[in-house]
């Protein structure tokens, strides 16, 4: 078939929208050497100012937008991964900084029709939550775009991953035994981050010490509600999922109680918590879903291999050094050889992806789209059959797939099952299981 919808499938038409969001990685981490005051390849000193938008709005931005587009199924949907990515590429070149600004925007606002479109087809609370979440990210765009100092934006920027992040796990959660209460918690959690965000711009130690409890009240939620505490038991993937989602949360924490009890910081402090969230939690997320993600977006398969293990638990043991030795002591070598860490860590995890994928293509016979004989249930450490996922909805976990809005395979009491088979993408993550 060779008609529009059959285009937006192909991986050659998906590939160079995951491509502007590397792009914007690969900067975001030249820039983060400049930072550190090491040699840089080529724009970092440059760049050095946005590190923190270009990482947040151009490489997770661009992710997750292309994660809702291929969710949602429509052309114009691409709009908004097309612009950030555009935007990214802005930022990287000779152009004035609000024509990048000004295009990441736009990025982000088409990214709140997608989720428009999204809502609409399932009003549930948790797509809700990454609605508010989105609201988020469109406000720290145009606050760049206005000239404020990412300090000042820094709420806005947390914001957005928290509750893109959280908005998903709630949907996870709900397949345990969450009750209503509990649900009603999370998302006033979630609107607590909002409204904290909104009072940093007019009182900004109240506003930060207000989102440090917001984080920690989240970390809280996700450390005892999510099913991560289950299949941390587990073996193989869901395992290493478990284990780096429990990690993240521990560092959203951290970055909560420095805010809780600093206020506004600054300093050795503020870099502690601002790595501790975008590090620690952010970037954990990231290579906990990869696997999942991955072979939903491009309709490639990406095994779960062990060495996984290695750049994520670098990712840890280097961050952690970095806060509990460079910042708490305010060394700078410390923080240096932390930073180094974390840089190598993420590119590693890069490139054992790479490997994984590439090797996948020659040694297994896997369909290049998520099959629909098995289920999310794989991150419970189980496998069961069913009857495909639906959009916005399913997961491949190594062999597996895990729903991401409120869908499940073949239901669950009280639930219809799905009724459509289009493609299927994880949301979470970066985020995102």
């Amino acid at each position: 078939m060779t008609d529009g919808r059959s285009v937006l499938t192909r991986t050659s038409f998906r590939l160079p929208f995951l491509l502007l969001g590397g792009l914007a990685l690969l900067a975001g981490l030249d820039a983060a050497l400049a930072l550190l005051g090491l040699p840089h390849v080529l724009v970092g000193a440059r760049l050095a100012d946005v590190h923190g938008p270009l990482m947040v709005l151009g490489f997770v931005g661009t992710v997750i937008g292309l994660e809702r587009s291929v969710a949602l199924g429509r052309g114009w949907g691409y709009l908004s991964p097309g612009l950030n990515g555009l935007g990214v590429v802005a930022t990287v070149s000779v152009l004035p900084d609000e024509v990048g600004a000004g295009l990441v925007l736009a990025g982000q606002l088409g990214g709140l029709l997608v989720y428009r479109s999204l809502y609409a087809r399932q009003p549930a609370a948790a797509v809700a939550v990454q609605v508010l979440g989105q609201l988020m990210a469109v406000a720290a765009a145009a606050l760049w775009l206005g000239g404020v100092p990412v300090p000042g934006i820094m709420p806005w920027l947390v914001g957005y991953l928290v509750l893109t992040i959280f908005g998903e796990r709630l949907e996870l959660a709900r397949l345990g035994a969450l009750s209503p209460r509990d649900a009603t918690v999370a998302q006033g959690v979630a609107v607590t981050v909002l409204v904290a965000a909104v009072v940093s711009l007019l009182a900004p130690e109240a506003g930060f010490t207000l989102l440090g409890l917001a984080l920690a009240a989240a970390a809280l939620w996700l450390a005892v509600k999510d099913v991560a505490r289950r299949t941390v038991r587990s073996t193989g993937l869901p395992r290493f999922i478990a284990v780096c989602l429990l990690a993240g949360y521990v560092w959203l924490a951290v970055a909560g109680a420095v805010w809780a009890l600093g206020g506004q910081v600054e300093g050795r402090a503020y870099d502690a918590a601002a790595h501790a969230l975008f590090l620690g939690f952010a970037i954990s997320m990231v290579m906990a879903h990869a696997p999942v993600i991955m072979p939903a977006v491009l309709r490639r398969p990406l095994p779960y291999r062990r060495a996984f293990v290695v750049p994520a638990a670098l990712l840890h043991t280097s961050l952690a050094f970095r806060l509990a030795v460079g910042d708490a002591r305010d060394l700078d070598w410390a923080v240096q050889a932390g930073g180094v860490g974390n840089i190598v860590a993420v590119l590693l995890f890069v490139a054992v992806a790479a490997w994984s994928a590439l090797t996948a293509r020659r040694t297994t016979t896997a369909p290049p789209a998520p099959s629909s004989s098995t289920v999310r249930a794989e991150e419970f450490g189980s496998r069961r059959e069913g009857e495909g996922a639906e959009e916005f909805g399913s997961r491949r976990e190594g062999e597996g797939a895990e729903e991401s809005g409120s869908r499940r395979e073949g239901g669950g009491p009280g639930e219809a099952p799905p009724t459509r088979h289009h493609d299927t993408v994880i949301t979470s993550h970066g985020v995102p299981s």
